[in-house]
């Protein structure tokens, strides 16, 4: 049988040599082969996320609720978060602010079990209303019924500014943040979607008692340019070049250093979800071991891609995303860049 084996293999690698030809390389890293035996069970280190241990560096970012599939989806995600260890992010929850008819959607916490994150999510927007109308209460009550371990709020000015119906902002958001953490007691993720923001907004930030910041960097999916693409003809080619502005990941991770090292002490969110553009587990590793916090990453269209129909296909994914980072922590550290 291993005779066998063993032809059949060199037979294949005779066939398949041409096509194995490497045309390009990863240049972030340095590979050192020579210096750890294969990936083992504890290869991939712990993280801790709001008093909660992730086996695997990776969060599951805000998606969906409310559609015909989302129950569906969210039921798939949440498993794999168990079964996988990460941590897992609601799309936005207005939908059940005051109404429970959509509730079932996103009332996963039974599938993911009490070991691993799990956030509810509200809008900048809908945040300043509960506010104004003496109702905050209600985002403790949403948390709370959701059985969450918090909220994560998103602040999305261009994507509302660009939505036909968009609500309008009135105030800094960095204002009302401020003014959820003095009322409610409430772990709090701050994220932005799609955009990404500046080191002036990482300074404001940090020095929040937050639980940690999401990027929601520019290269991932925009929606600015969403609600841009349902608006009339004329009106997406003269808005078009400002939905083009914005952050990557890799400068969002040197504008989070350098405001980490400015702060010191005064540095009080320990914590980053590195998010958008990240294309795979190669991206992720690398910003994570840039990073000087204590950071994970995040992906949604890529979930969202595998989370549609049987579960078995979410897990597959799961796993292999498992196994590139095992081979990322054994063998990959990154290259120092040069200014």
């Amino acid at each position: 049988m291993e005779t066998n084996q063993t032809s059949s293999r060199k037979k294949d690698h005779i066939e398949l040599a041409f096509l194995s030809q490497t045309e390009c390389i990863d240049s972030r890293f340095y590979y050192e082969p020579f210096l750890s035996a294969h990936p083992n069970a504890n290869s991939v280190p712990q993280k801790q996320i709001a008093n909660k241990t992730l086996n695997l560096p990776l969060w599951v970012s805000s998606m969906t609720g409310g559609t015909a599939q989302a129950g569906i989806i969210n039921r798939n995600l949440a498993m794999a978060c168990k079964e996988f260890g990460m941590g897992m992010g609601l799309g936005s929850c207005r939908i059940i602010l005051n109404d429970n008819t959509y509730f079932e959607d996103f009332n996963v916490r039974q599938y993911l079990g009490d070991s691993v994150p799990f956030y509810a999510n509200l809008g900048i927007a809908q945040i300043e209303e509960l506010i104004q109308s003496n109702q905050l209460h209600l985002v403790k009550e949403l948390v709370d019924k959701l059985n969450a371990d918090g909220l994560i709020v998103h602040v999305n000015p261009l994507q509302e500014w660009l939505q036909p119906e968009g609500d309008k902002i009135q105030f800094a958001p960095i204002d009302t943040i401020k003014r959820i953490i003095d009322q409610i007691n409430c772990k709090l993720i701050v994220k932005e979607v799609g955009q990404g923001f500046g080191p002036k907004s990482f300074v404001e930030l940090l020095q929040l008692p937050i639980e940690a910041i999401e990027f929601g960097a520019h290269g991932g999916t925009n929606f600015a340019t969403l609600e841009l693409l349902r608006q009339q003809d004329h009106i997406k080619e003269q808005l078009t070049p400002i939905t083009k502005i914005g952050h990557t990941a890799n400068e969002m991770v040197e504008f989070a250093n350098l405001a980490t090292a400015q702060l010191g002490s005064k540095a009080l969110c320990k914590n980053l979800i590195i998010s958008g553009g990240i294309k795979d587990y190669l991206d992720g590793y690398y910003l994570i071991q840039k990073s000087s916090a204590n950071a994970i990453y995040a992906q949604a269209s890529a979930f969202l891609k595998h989370a549609t129909g049987d579960y078995e296909t979410l897990r597959t994914y799961c796993e292999l995303q498992k196994k590139g980072l095992e081979t990322c922590y054994t063998y990959l550290t990154i290259k120092p860049t040069t200014n």
